[in-house]
């Protein structure tokens, strides 16, 4: 699946469409900044793909800092059979230069 760009997530994020959003940063990361994804810090990651079973075709986007973290994270849902991940392309730091 293709990534997302933050002009792209934004326009997703305001026509309210149906996808799971999930950032992948530290606690105090998200306390700092956030855009309403569901918290699951990388180092926990793999033990909450479990609460995703039965979404494996629904669009997850996942977020991080910068992509790096993320990337990761969407490789682990990608190799546990979900086909429609994609990562924010740049991040946190992207969304806040892109979108005033």
């Amino acid at each position: 699946m293709q990534d997302i760009t933050a002009k792209e997530l934004k326009t997703k994020l305001d026509n309210k469409e149906n996808f799971t959003l999930i950032d992948v940063r530290e606690i105090h990361e998200n306390a700092e900044f956030n855009i309403g994804g569901v918290l699951w810090p990388l180092g926990l990651f793999p033990d909450k793909i479990k609460s995703l079973e039965g979404k494996e075709n629904d669009e997850i986007v996942v977020y991080c800092r910068s992509g790096n973290r993320s990337g990761i994270a969407k490789s682990q849902l990608v190799n546990a059979g979900f086909k429609n991940v994609r990562n924010l392309l740049g991040g946190m730091m992207n969304w806040q230069s892109e979108i005033k």
